[in-house]
Order: structure tokens, then sequence, then C-alpha cells
């Protein structure tokens, strides 16, 4: 194994994810699902780790993947444009998605984990409705919020299927590189409502929202080196973890 079947296991399951919630006229007004291959990368960790598995992990894995497909899509609608076709096509793909993972998880029966996602879900959108309360939140409770968003679905992917091992992993890298995009997003002048809380959060600690990102990165990239030098894994997928969190 190299990083070359590496990436074509994760393009394989990006193709798979597609092949399920294709829809033609979707596809011409709002494009291809959103898909995020760092965490499609975390969804094959265990089996290109060499775990157990089977035609149903793989069912489970694929439709975690149109989740956060769904998800994505109810995430790009724009409040002062919503009533336009785009926009409302975009709602429609989101509700579209999430129809066929029900779908796919009932015919298979896959009640435990369709009680994962479901919970998952829940706490996930509490985690991003946070950024349109009035709360005064601190800096670490936006990266455990950002965390939230980014692992929680394959969290729940890891309980139902005795996968807890690679959590640490996964929850280190994901809030990594998501925190990496925010502080390129803040220094290029890309603002977000995200941002916007983080830098409020930022000036009552008396700091600016650069220099405090970049601590945490550098304390997060110190501790996932960390557990990659005590860790077990393959050594293909150690050196892919790194390339992930240093492009």
């Amino acid at each position: 194994m190299d990083a070359t079947y590496i990436q074509e296991s994760i393009e394989q399951l990006k193709t798979n994810i597609f092949m399920h919630v294709r829809h033609r006229t979707l596809l011409q007004y709002t494009g291809e699902p959103v898909l995020d291959e760092n965490q499609l990368f975390y969804l094959l960790m265990p089996f290109l780790n060499g775990e157990k598995w089977n035609e149903q992990i793989h069912k489970s894995a694929i439709t975690v993947g149109i989740v956060h497909a769904s998800l994505s899509e109810h995430d790009k609608i724009d409040e002062t444009n919503a009533t336009s076709k785009e926009q409302q096509l975009t709602v429609l793909s989101g509700d579209y998605y999430s129809g066929r993972y029900y779908e796919i998880l009932a015919q298979a029966g896959n009640i435990p984990l369709i009680k994962q996602l479901s919970e998952g879900i829940a706490v996930r959108c509490e985690h991003q409705i946070k950024v349109y309360e009035v709360n005064s939140l601190t800096l670490d409770n936006w990266y455990e919020s950002i965390s939230v968003v980014k692992t929680e679905l394959i969290k729940r992917f890891y309980q139902v299927y005795g996968f807890e091992q690679y959590s640490t992993f996964m929850h280190t890298s994901l809030l990594l590189i998501q925190l990496q995009k925010e502080l390129r997003n803040l220094q290029h002048g890309n603002k977000s409502l995200i941002l916007e809380k983080m830098v409020e959060s930022a000036a009552k600690e008396g700091q600016p929202l650069e220099l405090l990102l970049q601590q945490k990165i550098d304390v997060l990239n110190d501790l996932l080196h960390e557990y990659l030098r005590s860790s077990t894994i393959k050594d293909e997928l150690k050196l892919y973890i790194e390339q992930q969190i240093s492009s």
C-alpha cells in the first residue's frame, strides 16, 4: 500500500457516494455534492489499516459520506437569497441526500447506525447553531464546536463497528486541518460567521485571533506527531496523515 492506493480508495468511495445520490436536475443546478477527502480518509482508515471490513461496513461508510454531503448542501444556503431557484434546489438536494441515506440503511436493517447517525446529526447541528446565538463563548468552546462538526458522524461510525482506537487520530487531525483553513481564511480576509465570532472571543482574551490560532495549531501538530510516533498503525498511513496536515 502506498499514497496512490490510499488516494484511489478515497476516490472509489467518493464515486460510490456519487452513484447513490446522482440526480440529473440537481446535478445541473447544484453540481456534485461536496465531499471532504480528509473525512473520507478517516472513514476508510480502519479498512486501510487491515481491520475486518465487509459489505455492510462499506455501505455504512458510503451512507456517512452521503450524510456529510447532505449537511454540506444545507450549509451552502445563502440566507440573503434563499428564494432563488438555485437556492431552493440546494435545499432539495440536501433533503434528497438525507432520504437516500435513510433508504440505504433501512433496506439493510441497520438500526444501530441509523440511531447513532440520527443522534450525531442532532449534536452536530446544536454546535452549528451556536454561531447564531448571542451567548459569549471562549475560543476553546469554538474549537470544540468545530471539532464536533467535522468529526461527530465519523465518531458514531467508529462506535458502531468497534473502531474507536482511530478516534484520537481522527479528532486531532481533522480539527488541526480545519483550524489551518480558518487561519488562511483570516489571513486572506475571507470572512465567515464563525471567524467573526472567534475574533470577538480572541479580543476578550486580549490577543489577536491569528496568534491564538497559530498557537493552537502548533499544540495540535505536536500532539498528532506524538500520537504517530507511539502508534502501531501502518507506516503508509502515518505518512499520509503527515501529508494531510502539511498541505
